[in-house]
């Protein structure tokens, strides 16, 4: 059992925007269930009214009576009700999950909602100024007054420690999720290859998974495009398909929390973002035991695929050589086979228990 100095259980809360729709929330979800199996008490604060991912803990959902104007006084009634929370409770600490690129806004939270007590902030993107205010006074400010900064990926933790010259960020990976052979129940006609991930040109770059789609062998060998999740360039995305004339291969599918069927039916997934974090698409892919064909953006990509053992990673922005990389999987069924057979076993580092076992001891150790 998970246990602070006066021999209770480390009570933390876990903070959210939302628990719906992206990869970060479901790490967050997963973050609540393995923290209650190991024995802390766990409260998860949701911003917004959006549970689809399974928790554990007492969730306070901050965002169930939010009206669509959400006036000030509403959000006020809100922030007032958060920080009693946090007052009562007693929090040994208070795992921060949010976007935090406002630098009045997170004042606000320092001085009075967090007020006294130990934060951790998680960093789920390479893209630092989404969790880091640009202003320097507020940036400067966050990092002192936290207990520690955690990155989900080497890169990242790296990038904090050389870019805001601290040293109290460290890396601890998203788990792979354990899937349930149950929830295989649908049943594809096509054969095709898999993007999964939220529906914004702007950080996935939606344009080359099209063009590179186009320029392969794959439509040649009918093998189809299933674009599945949910975004603000939604329209925006039809329009390029019927301009690009693929409409009878590419299929768009609403955002689901189970992925797995669409997982383990694809040939392969793939993923083309300008920036990531830890992607948990991949790890997602690799665990049902389909391999994966990835630009190297930065990051998390290189510290998940090995190139030629369970996926291809590919020199990111160039269409040309993400053709190539369908093709090899397509037409080199040796290699592609040989990254499929390594799928599965290439996230074991990345187990429920191994990466519970690396937030206990943190949080243990800070608490000392």
């Amino acid at each position: 059992m998970a246990q602070n100095r006066n021999d209770k259980k480390i009570k933390v809360c876990i903070v959210t925007i939302s628990l719906s729709k992206g990869g970060a929330e479901r790490s967050t979800s997963l973050l609540s269930r393995m923290l209650s199996a190991e024995g802390f008490d766990v409260f998860l604060v949701t911003l917004n009214d959006e549970i689809d991912y399974r928790y554990s803990g007492k969730l306070i959902n901050l965002g169930k009576n939010k009206s669509k104007e959400d006036s000030i006084f509403s959000r006020l009634t809100r922030f007032i009700k958060f920080r009693k929370l946090i007052k009562k409770e007693n929090f040994d600490f208070i795992i921060d999950n949010r976007n935090r690129q406002f630098a009045l806004k997170e004042l606000f939270y320092l001085n009075y909602i967090y007020r006294g007590n130990r934060i951790i902030y998680v960093v789920r993107s390479f893209k630092l100024s989404q969790y880091f205010p640009e202003n320097t006074f507020v940036r400067k400010w966050m990092i002192k007054k936290s207990k520690g900064i955690v990155g989900v990926s080497k890169a990242i933790a790296q990038s904090i420690n050389k870019q805001y010259h601290t040293d109290k960020a460290i890396n601890i990976y998203n788990p792979k999720e354990d899937f349930s052979e149950n929830n295989n129940n649908i049943v594809f006609k096509e054969k095709y290859i898999l993007f999964l991930g939220r529906i914004e040109e702007a950080v996935k770059n939606l344009s080359l998974l099209l063009e590179s789609y186009k320029g392969s062998v794959l439509i040649k060998n009918k093998i189809h495009l299933k674009i599945l999740g949910n975004g603000p360039d939604e329209n925006w995305l039809e329009q390029k398909i019927t301009s690009m004339g693929l409409n009878d291969f590419v299929d768009l599918i609403p955002f689901t929390p189970n992925v797995y069927p669409y997982l383990k039916n694809a040939k392969f997934l793939t993923l083309t973002s300008r920036y990531e974090g830890f992607p948990r698409v991949l790890i997602e892919s690799l665990s049902a035991g389909t391999p994966v064909i990835s630009v190297n953006c930065e990051s998390g990509p290189n510290e998940i695929i090995k190139n030629e053992f369970n996926g291809l990673l590919v020199e990111n922005f160039n269409n040309q050589k993400l053709s190539e990389a369908y093709n090899r999987f397509v037409l080199a069924e040796d290699l592609y086979l040989h990254c499929k057979q390594n799928a599965g076993k290439s996230t074991n580092h990345l187990s429920v228990d191994t990466i519970a076992n690396q937030w206990t001891k943190y949080l243990k150790n800070e608490l000392q």
